[in-house]
This record gives structure tokens, C-alpha cells and sequence, in this order.
């Protein structure tokens, strides 16, 4: 399947419920040790969060980058993936992040300096309050 070392970890194969799928393709999975799971009924936003993900990890990060080799690819993702969960602002989150509590109202902006940070070798950036 072309996992290589990470095949032990992967466990689960969460698919749809539509006929793209061959009927022999549980019978595979199921031989190399994986379990297929199909999500809800009638859940038309079940794959949203990740679908979103997806693109902005492909818009933001992946088609600004030239990936040499896979161990390339994972290490920009498991970084872009930190960014993504510790420093990114979410809007449905007031602006915070998913790892960090909401962050108070500002109410002098004198008090504030950012300074920037390079992330994924500058494709993408962070911004901090200076000290």
C-alpha cells in the first residue's frame, strides 16, 4: 500500500457512504489489518472541518512550497499542522486558536507590539507580542 513504517499505526479507514467505493475494498483493507468505518447517515457536513483543512493547507502551504522527498512533506505538514492548531487565529474562536483559550479584549493598543516569525521556511508567518 506504499505506507511503509507508518502502517502499523493506521488502524481505521473512515469512508463514505456513496457506490464509488469497490465491494472487494473492505475484504482488502480488511487483510492488511485495517478497519473500514462509514460515516454517519444523512451527515452531509460530517467531512467540512477536515475538507477545510485540506484546503487551506494545500492553498497556504502546498502550492508555495517545492517538497523534495516525503520526509520533506511530513516534516512541513507536522509544522504547518502546529501553526495551524497553536498560533493560526480561527474565527468561529474569537480569533484564538484551538490550543490557546480566547484571548481577552484589547483595549489599548499602544500597549502592543507584534513581531514576526517565519514559519515553514517563510511561506506562512507568526506573529507575537513583543515583550
Amino acid at each position: 500500500m506504499g505506507l511503509d513504517e507508518s502502517a502499523d499505526r493506521i488502524k481505521f479507514l473512515i469512508r463514505g457512504r456513496d457506490n464509488l467505493y469497490p465491494p472487494d475494498l473492505e475484504y482488502t483493507l480488511s487483510g492488511a489489518g485495517l478497519e473500514t468505518v462509514c460515516c454517519a447517515v444523512r451527515a452531509p457536513r460530517i467531512n467540512a472541518i477536515m475538507e477545510r483543512w485540506i484546503g487551506g493547507c494545500r492553498r497556504e502551504l502546498l502550492e508555495r512550497t517545492l517538497v523534495w522527498n516525503l520526509p520533506h512533506l511530513h516534516r512541513i505538514l507536522r509544522e504547518y499542522a502546529a501553526h495551524h492548531n497553536a498560533h493560526r487565529p480561527h474565527m468561529a474562536l474569537d480569533s484564538a486558536a484551538p490550543a490557546k483559550p480566547v484571548p481577552p479584549e484589547v483595549v489599548d493598543l499602544d500597549a502592543f507590539r507584534a513581531r514576526k516569525q517565519n514559519r515553514v521556511g517563510g511561506v506562512t508567518h507568526e506573529y507575537h507580542q513583543a515583550a
